[in-house]
């Protein structure tokens, strides 16, 4: 009788029952493994689910050992193939492309986890040791239940120290090592954090209904904590990294010294992309536009009545107007092309955001992180932020505040992410999608858009544009230099001081691109990409052509990989050239 029943459910189960259910039923199944799905994820992540303003997990940390590394891997596959066995035939545009997300996320996971990517898990820019740092950011501080999830949390940290340092030792054993120039930064790192120790801040400011009481014994179990549980796991983490993994880190800079290193930099290219180009190609394409934009940079020159390119940087880099005298002139120059762009934005978009944005400066012990974006929660209690990098200000320039300003606030990476949190009528695990050339190329093109709006009314601030512009070209060329054709650090840095980086941004920049394979690729192919469908939108809808649903078609579906934008504006064009 158990065969029997089993054979039933299998049946039902199959691909050949699923093709005889209704559109109806096999999009009700598509939905409740969507859901499934996502709430999986926010179980296994729940520092991710805190971010995501869902607060269920706040005690807790995830797991980082390599048994659940392993385990949740086989839960993906599970996930890919229940999805596989709902036939999408008949379904509509919205379910047949959520189907076709959660595929591509799933698969595209898989192949990390096939390259054990995951044993190398920290460098400068991103790593456990500096997320845990920012714990008490991305957690909300409203009640004493609170502050008892964040002690929580606090007790957990050497746990999750010790299981990342698992996984670093099982990558030391693969021969998957990160470069040493990269690894001798993170020990500095830990120790800054632990100076720094941000884990005190919710001690800082307490709600106004707390009574004396509770203040003090929350502030004595927060200090408690941090003395003897994160400190040192800190220290134990950074010793580990000073006298056992850093000397072991590879000399070789490119990913392709890895093992299995040709797959691994073109997957890396694949990944970060979405777009199936070689590294030769992404190559050949960087240096076209870096010639492209230097040309253009020219004209600029030549209008203000220089002789040349190479005569104007050297005015505007010897002119002081153009250097910070501090940190604040830094953060508080953001924060002005900001808020001058938010009330324009109605003139190019439909779709709006709700949320707040701020900007704030790196902290000391991040400071080897370039400038960047923190989404906010979809409930607004936590804005986004623009974070800024502002170490040695004095060797630092203004001149590329006002493109930067658009590409992390608005309209670039706080207005398409805060808009895409709040999307009606998508499955949750689409609302926090995140395709770097979808996200960044985006960013890179809200970047012109204020060109277009009518600012960058200072020749300086448009020369900025072209710059920042063309910074994001020559990254197509040595990020590919460095992993497909090994360039050295030093031709990097050559090549970036010859094209006007100045030299702590090129100093700071090479070991993010050593450290990062491919991310670096994203910004400028998915700037491209968008550029050429609002040509092929403009060219074939001519009249009927508008800025804002345009804008607007690219952005109210959420991140999604660059092919598929492709077939979905090709389609949006379709349509509205066929209505009246």
């Amino acid at each position: 009788m158990r065969h029997i029943a089993y054979g039933f459910v299998l049946a039902l189960a199959s691909p050949a029952f699923a093709q005889m259910a209704s559109v109806a039923e096999r999009v009700a199944k598509q939905e409740a493994l969507f859901a499934e799905f996502y709430e999986t994820g926010l179980r296994n992540s729940p520092e991710r689910a805190t971010s995501f303003g869902d607060y269920r997990y706040n005690s807790l940390l995830g797991q980082y050992s390599l048994a659940e590394i392993a385990r949740q891997h086989a839960e993906a596959d599970q996930f890919l193939q229940r999805l596989k066995e709902i036939p999408t035939d008949g379904m509509g545009d919205k379910d047949l492309l959520s189907h076709q997300l959660m595929q591509r996320q799933i698969e595209r996971e898989d192949v990390s986890y096939s390259l054990k990517n995951y044993e190398m898990p920290v460098n400068q820019q991103n790593g456990i040791h500096t997320h845990l740092a920012d714990l008490a950011l991305s957690v909300p501080f409203d009640s004493v239940q609170h502050y008892q999830d964040y002690i929580s949390r606090l007790h957990q940290i050497p746990r999750v120290l010790e299981q990342t340092t698992e996984v670093m030792r099982q990558g030391e054993k693969d021969g998957l090592m990160p470069p040493k120039l990269v690894l001798e930064k993170l020990p500095g790192q830990c120790e800054g954090i632990v100076s720094a120790n941000p884990f005190l801040r919710p001690t800082k400011k307490f709600p106004a209904d707390f009574s004396d009481a509770d203040k003090k014994r929350l502030t004595d179990e927060i200090t408690k904590a941090v003395n003897n549980d994160v400190f040192p796991a800190y220290k134990k983490f950074a010793e580990f990294l000073r006298t056992d993994y850093d000397p072991k880190g590879r000399t070789e800079l490119s990913i392709e010294s890895l093992p299995d290193g040709k797959r691994r930099y073109a997957e890396a290219v694949k990944t970060m992309t979405t777009l199936s180009v070689t590294p030769t190609e992404v190559h050949e394409l960087g240096l076209k536009e870096v010639q492209r934009i230097t040309g253009e940079m020219t004209r600029l020159a030549e209008a203000q009545g220089h002789k040349d390119l190479a005569s104007f940087r050297k005015a505007i880099n010897d002119d002081p107007k153009w250097k910070p005298q501090s940190e604040q002139q830094i953060v508080d120059d953001f924060s002005k092309y900001i808020h001058q762009m938010e009330p324009k934005l109605p003139q190019l978009f439909g779709l709006l955001p709700k949320a707040a944005v701020t900007v704030e400066p790196i902290p000391d012990f991040a400071k080897a992180e370039s400038t960047h974006y923190v989404a906010g929660t979809p409930d607004g209690k936590r804005p986004g932020r623009v974070v800024v990098a502002v170490a040695d200000p004095t060797k630092r320039t203004l001149v590329l505040d006002e493109a930067v300003a658009y590409h992390e606030g608005v309209p670039g990476h706080h207005m398409q992410i805060s808009i895409a949190q709040t999307l009606q009528g998508l499955p949750k695990f689409r609302l926090h999608g995140f395709y770097s050339a979808y996200a960044e190329g985006w960013a890179l093109y809200a970047e012109e858009l204020g060109k277009e709006i009518g600012f960058y009314q200072n020749p300086v601030s448009d020369y900025g544009r072209l710059n920042s512009e063309l910074f994001r070209a020559v990254r197509l060329v040595v990020d590919t230099g460095i992993h497909d054709q090994n360039w050295s650090r030093e031709k990097v840095i050559d090549y970036m001081h010859a094209n006007d980086v100045n030299d702590a941004v090129a100093q700071t920049e090479t070991d993010r691109y050593i450290a990062w394979p491919g991310q670096a690729l994203a910004y400028k192919m998915g700037q491209l990409t968008i550029l050429r469908l609002r040509d092929e939108a403009k060219a074939q809808l001519g009249p009927k052509f508008d800025i804002k649903a345009f804008h607007d078609e690219i952005i109210d579906a959420g991140a999604m990989p660059l092919d598929l934008l492709q077939e979905r504006v090709h389609a949006w064009i379709k349509a509205r050239a066929t209505n009246s």
